[in-house]
């Protein structure tokens, strides 16, 4: 009977910590879809407010070197000169902590820059904290699905 209960207790622990099932998880998969929505409609300052209020970090999918940390700001998105629409396919979430979740997925779109359009694949994985009650993105990092290449470099790349 011990052996029964404990089979039993390691099936449903399986299931509870599997993706998307924690209560951290699902609301961190609703905010990545609000983040995406408020950057393709350039609502700056949705965008801002899912953003971590002590900076976060990115690494763009051009091959450019790591971004220093940067406070989100409204300006700075507007200075960021990069359109488009985004669409996020197969996201995940996973609770790593009480107030941090990994969330990764792939990102294909249509990406303006400078006034030139291309297509854009890549994939992505975000770290999300917990901040005041409210899940923010910490960190971005992107790296191309090279099935196509992704070369957007930016302005912004080659200031101090």
């Amino acid at each position: 009977m011990k052996h029964a209960i404990l089979i039993l207790s390691m099936f449903f622990l399986s299931f509870v910590s599997a993706d998307g099932h924690l209560k951290s998880e699902q609301d961190v998969l609703t905010s990545l879809e609000k983040y995406f929505e408020a950057r393709n409609n350039n609502d700056y300052e949705t965008v801002v407010a899912l953003e971590s209020k002590t900076g976060t970090y990115g690494t763009n999918s051009d091959g450019s070197f790591h971004k220093p940390r940067q406070i989100p700001s409204v300006e700075q998105w507007e200075k960021f000169d990069q359109g488009g629409i985004t669409n996020v396919f197969y996201p995940e979430a996973i609770q790593l902590s009480e107030s941090v979740v990994l969330a990764r997925f792939y990102a294909e779109g249509v990406v303006t820059a400078g006034g030139n359009a291309s297509d854009y694949r890549t994939r992505v994985t975000m770290t999300w904290v917990k901040e005041n009650g409210n899940w923010v993105v910490k960190s971005q990092h992107y790296s191309p699905a090279n099935y196509g290449g992704v070369h957007q470099t930016q302005a912004a790349d080659f200031e101090d």
